[in-house]
């Protein structure tokens, strides 16, 4: 990186704090509402910006292209699918929520069964944070920089230091920007990163085409798709990340966890000045995520016709590709808008972290007198603790052998689906007991774990074995031996959804309520509905569908 770019990127990194810190400046940081919902003062488009670079981070370009490097444009399911799951939280889920004025999906559970319940969903959110999501969007923004940038290098360092050293860089300078800043001036300069990320981020496949192309971006289209058709079917074999039957069962309900029951997403539209502007920035991001594979995808299938298939890991496929194609002129800027999405997923997990905390466990088990202030300060070192569990576990995910994105979304399954589960029986249930939600989230915690990490990896050798024995030593024969010999980890997610329902019933069955739950209800905020939610939210659906079958 050239004076320049170092200087461009300082600029607008600091440019970004600086109109965040103002934008926020007049809310309460000191209450529990102003740092952790932004005084619930957020309008649509803040919320859309936000909720788009929240999950648009690092961990989701470097993933999802690295597993179309090796697996083609079938991996686009991850965000056509999350644009349905974002119109039906929008039009059915959030007139719900915040009815209820609720700060946290904890509370929400709280009020529909109990406060044991609320503890046990929010020490799962926060051990998933700290275990898989922090170190997984540290993990990622480092990869990318140490490969964007050839830090290793640079630095005079090996790659596992250089890992080290971006990794803690990238996580204290989140920890000052989440902790002292509260969720409004995250909201804000997620905004601002999101347009650059978008800009920037459909540059890269505009230069890549061109590369490909020789200065012709349709040339360069014409001649990715005819040399490697099977990176664009959608069709997975069976041993792809995402088998086609997949998207049929368990990819749709990681994705109603994801934008409907998480509360990194959902604290942002909990923050919205009204109901109607909450709806209206979650189908706006919906409407966003028709371009998103273009971000996520395209470069992935351009990097690999570019290196030949040759890279070192596939999750090196998109800093490898920036690195090459994108001019020199752009190089500080677009590093600068990478790392605010880098910062923002990771300031968006503390910042939910402190909330789950000094909301759902403080004042109930440390402090029963505690201020506002006091439960705001307590969260503050909450977070500040997460975010440095979270940088000593980041760097050991260099090991994960299947690549970054599949292995985020495996080990997601030990909590995603059981808090999904309690949330879909509180809503649709008005007798459920807190026996019957207690029952289904440590089953769900225990069965899959025990599914994913004793069960399949016996399985799964023993197959190796087997093949082996018989002389079978070609790759593809092995990965295909590998998949079929236990079922995908989105099929026992949807299996084990559908098991745990079935064991809510019956305790229901035997043990109802007493009487029915009525949903509590507040007027914290507007909760008239934006009369155009549903026809928006069919309109972006047909779209987002017809792209899909296209391929």
């Amino acid at each position: 990186m050239d004076f320049l770019s170092i200087i461009s990127f300082l600029g607008f990194t600091v440019l970004v704090a600086i109109i965040a810190w103002y934008s926020s400046k007049k809310t309460d940081e000191k209450s529990a509402d102003g740092y952790y919902l932004g005084g619930r003062s957020l309008g649509a488009i803040t919320i859309a910006g936000s909720l788009l670079l929240t999950n648009l981070s690092a961990e989701q370009i470097v993933g999802l292209n690295g597993q179309a490097f090796t697996e083609g444009v079938l991996v686009m399911a991850w965000e056509t699918l999350a644009a349905i799951a974002m119109i039906i939280t929008a039009v059915f889920l959030l007139p719900r929520y915040m009815k209820g004025g609720i700060t946290t999906i904890p509370q929400f559970v709280e009020d529909r069964f109990d406060h044991v319940t609320k503890a046990i969903l929010t020490v799962l959110f926060l051990s998933g944070y700290v275990i898989v999501v922090i170190p997984s969007v540290l993990y990622s923004g480092s990869l990318a920089f140490s490969t964007m940038f050839d830090l290793p290098e640079l630095l005079g360092l090996s790659e596992t230091m250089t890992l080290w050293v971006c990794v803690w860089t990238i996580g204290i300078i989140g920890i000052f920007y989440a902790i002292f800043g509260g969720l409004k001036a995250v909201a804000v300069s997620d905004l601002i990163n999101s347009i650059g990320l978008l800009i920037g981020g459909l540059l890269i496949p505009f230069f890549g085409l061109m590369v490909i192309g020789d200065g012709n971006v349709s040339d360069g289209m014409s001649i990715l798709w005819e040399s490697n058709p099977e990176k664009f079917n959608v069709k997975g074999e069976v041993d792809a990340s995402i088998p086609f039957g997949t998207i049929f069962t368990g990819m749709m309900l990681v994705q109603m966890f994801y934008w409907g029951t998480n509360q990194v997403i959902m604290q942002r539209v909990f923050g919205a000045i009204s109901l109607k502007a909450g709806q209206q920035g979650v189908i706006l991001a919906a409407l966003v995520k028709f371009l998103i594979p273009l971000i996520v995808v395209l470069p992935g299938i351009i990097a690999w016709h570019l290196f030949e298939g040759n890279l070192d890991k596939p999750d090196q496929a998109y800093p490898a590709l920036v690195a090459k194609v994108l001019p020199a002129a752009f190089t500080g800027i677009f590093a600068a808008v990478l790392f605010g999405a880098i910062l923002s997923s990771f300031n968006s997990l503390l910042n939910s972290s402190a909330t789950l905390f000094g909301f759902d466990l403080y004042k109930k088990y440390f402090k029963k007198d505690a201020t506002e202030k006091q439960r705001v300060k307590a969260g503050k070192m909450f977070g500040l603790v997460l975010g440095i569990l979270g940088m000593f576990v980041a760097p050991l995910i260099a090991n994960a052998p299947q690549g970054l994105f599949a292995w985020l979304q495996e080990a997601n399954g030990c909590y995603s689906i059981p808090i999904l589960t309690v949330i879909v029986i509180g809503f649709f249930s008005k007798r459920a007991p807190a026996i019957a939600a207690k029952v289904g989230v440590i089953s769900g915690v225990v069965l899959y774990s025990i599914s994913q990490f004793m069960i399949k990896p016996f399985y799964v050798s023993k197959a190796i074995e087997n093949a082996v024995s018989n002389g079978i030593t070609d790759a593809k024969a092995l990965s295909v031996i590998q998949a079929e010999a236990y079922p995908h980890f989105l099929h026992v997610m949807a299996i084990l959804f559908v098991l745990n329902i079935g064991i809510m019933l019956l305790i229901t069955k035997l043990y109802p309520r007493p009487n029915d739950y009525q949903p509590l209800t507040t007027d914290v905020v507007s909760v008239e509905p934006w009369k155009y939610a549903f026809i928006a939210g069919a309109i972006i659906t047909a779209l987002v569908l017809s792209t899909y079958f296209i391929f």
